[in-house]
């Protein structure tokens, strides 16, 4: 039974996600470019401190080349029977590549799809798993580790082989775009006729008792009580791709998304234009996930987010 797993990449996740793992009973072992966060000095360092036997890495970092390189360098230093999980936000396609090149190091490859953003060190992730049924169930004590409390398959599901994870994530915040956008819309109409004087009142009182409530809706309050006008945000929303490759799915499979194609959209409205519904949606993605807003203000055209985001 796995008991100590390696993780790569301590920021805004996966520092709270090595915290989670170790009050779970996993011990862990992290690795951060950044040496203050950091448990070991390398990747090599990371994989020398891991027991022998079936050792396992979790790779937690920013999709594209970060994540590329990482799991690149890992198939170097691992070996037969060793596993590598992929938690990042890829597209679903490089997982099965990847799994391939392991696989040429006898090395398996699962990839996870996690959602709880900056909360789930208290409240858990939601957990979206691809992979080889052994591999999977190997994996047991640390996917229950880090989901919430309660019945498992409420906050975990092997979704299916290789890629599964990630094109189940990817649907998810195709999901995700459109809800944030039609609480946001709601709360740009309610602020613009002025018959209704409590805009913050009236979304806390959906909260509970309608059947609209939700997570979401909670933090758009949470937003709210915290700037009433979300005057202190620019209206710029950022997309870090899994909504356009939702679409791109959706296309390609001639499924109708028209909620999640039009939420995408109006993510690139926001860069064009003031929007009070897109400071809302700003507002959310910085509640739910910390992920970077612009400061209110003039901004230079075409100039890019904070920071990357998670």
């Amino acid at each position: 039974m796995v008991s100590h797993i390696g993780l790569v990449g301590l920021g805004k996740m996966g520092n709270n996600m090595r915290e989670r793992l170790r009050r779970g009973g996993i011990e862990v072992t992290g690795y951060d470019p950044r040496p203050e966060v950091s448990d070991v000095a390398s990747l090599a360092d990371l994989v020398a401190a891991l027991p022998e036997g079936r050792r396992v890495v979790w790779v937690m970092v920013p999709a594209g080349d970060p994540t590329r390189g990482v799991v690149q360098e890992l198939g170097t230093l691992l070996g037969e029977g060793d596993i590598v999980i992929e938690g990042g936000n890829s597209h679903y396609p490089e997982d099965q590549a990847r799994a391939a090149e392991l696989a040429e190091h006898g090395v398996g490859y699962v990839d996870v799809g996690v959602s709880g953003g900056v909360w789930g060190l208290a409240n858990g992730y939601g957990l979206m798993v691809g992979g080889a049924q052994d591999q999977v169930e190997y994996l047991m004590p640390v996917f229950d580790a880090l989901r919430p409390e309660g019945p498992r398959e409420e906050g975990f599901v092997h979704a299916g082989e290789v890629g599964a994870g990630h094109f189940a994530k990817m649907v998810h915040n195709g999901i995700e775009y459109g809800l944030m956008q039609a609480y946001a819309e709601g709360y740009e109409l309610l602020a613009a006729k002025d018959i209704v004087t409590d805009v913050h009142g009236t979304m806390k009182a959906w909260t509970r008792g309608t059947v609209v409530r939700s997570w979401l809706l909670d933090l758009m309050v949470k937003a709210l009580e915290e700037d009433p006008s979300l005057t202190a945000i620019d209206d710029w929303v950022d997309d870090s791709g899994e909504g356009r490759w939702t679409v791109d799915e959706a296309i390609d499979n001639a499924v109708p998304l028209p909620v999640i194609s039009a939420a995408l959209f109006a993510r690139f409205s926001s860069r064009q234009t003031e929007s009070p519904a897109m400071k809302a949606v700003a507002a959310l993605r910085q509640q739910f996930g910390g992920h970077a807003v612009r400061p209110a203000g003039p901004a230079s055209p075409g100039a890019g987010p904070l920071e990357p985001p998670a």
